[in-house]
């Protein structure tokens, strides 16, 4: 079989670098379009066909698109110009577009006080307003596999472990370990209370290369292997770095003022609750990875 020629966007990223390389060492072409021509030595030195320049009404960038067999976004869920881009140039191609979504689509802003453990297995229908977008724009990717493209949208929960490329650390786990480090305690939002699911960066790159051989057309699929409390990840955190003082609680407020709402409500203070069981019966997607405790 031909090798196939993948063009990953984020390849500067912690997701969208590992899957580059993942992909490579299964024998795919990789290429790549990125925004600073600073990072296309760095990424070329990894064997990443990466070129650099604008990816809004760029003439070259929508013929680098149309070129490759399949198509990711792993470098921003929100953007919905990259995605019009991306969509516009492959519709009535039959091509692959893979696009990546979060968890966050399932936060409930309970800053902390309480826990829900009732999991999602499909995209949710009712998100709170600050999510509403983002779960727009995915429903509409997932309509173009009636417009001739053959879309998936893969939703990861809280990633973690060591990626492969440019930047290894995913976003949640190291800043909670850099600020307990400064504060000499680990904290948490509220009574930490509430849940959150989890995957391994190595199982998850393994899901987009289900994805790519067996999803079809205008599906969706949450990552996740595992679920627990910020509370015990606070306490783990204490744990692995030999802090003394207990773990801190955060008001919401005070995480807004510290990592801005975002990242406060819908990285830290939320429940976010998924389950990849439609990942597992319809494509065979078997994580082995279930340690976060362990790997902090």
């Amino acid at each position: 079989m031909a090798t196939k020629r993948v063009f990953i966007l984020g390849t500067t990223g912690y997701i969208g670098g590992s899957l580059a390389i993942y992909l490579q060492q299964k024998g795919f072409e990789v290429y790549s379009r990125v925004r600073r021509e600073a990072d296309v030595p760095r990424l070329k030195a990894l064997g990443i066909n990466a070129t650099a320049g604008p990816m809004i009404d760029d003439l070259a960038f929508t013929a680098e698109l149309q070129a490759a067999d399949i198509v990711i976004n792993v470098a921003n869920s929100d953007d919905t110009f990259l995605a019009a881009t991306i969509l516009e140039a492959l519709e009535g191609s039959g091509k692959m577009y893979i696009h990546t979504s979060g968890g966050g689509i399932l936060g409930d802003k309970a800053a902390g006080q309480f826990a829900n453990s009732n999991a999602y297995t499909d995209i949710i229908e009712k998100p709170v307003l600050e999510r509403a977008a983002r779960v727009l724009l995915d429903r509409e990717v997932m309509n173009y596999a009636e417009k001739g493209i053959h879309t998936v949208v893969i939703c990861p929960t809280m990633v973690y472990g060591k990626g492969l490329a440019l930047k290894q650390e995913s976003d949640q786990i190291p800043t909670l370990m850099r600020d307990a480090r400064q504060r000499g305690s680990a904290i948490m939002i509220g009574k930490g209370v509430h849940l959150t699911s989890n995957v391994h960066v190595m199982d998850l790159l393994s899901l987009y290369e289900l994805a790519i051989d067996k999803a079809p057309a205008g599906s969706f699929y949450y990552a996740e292997n595992g679920l627990t409390s910020f509370k015990a990840i606070a306490e783990q955190i204490n744990r692995s770095l030999g802090l003394k003082e207990e773990v801190k609680s955060l008001s919401i407020s005070e995480a807004i003022e510290i990592w801005g709402p975002a990242m406060a409500h819908f990285g830290l203070g939320s429940n976010i609750v998924a389950s990849a069981a439609k990942a597992r019966q319809e494509l065979g997607w078997q994580p082995v990875f279930d340690n976060l405790l362990e790997e902090i």
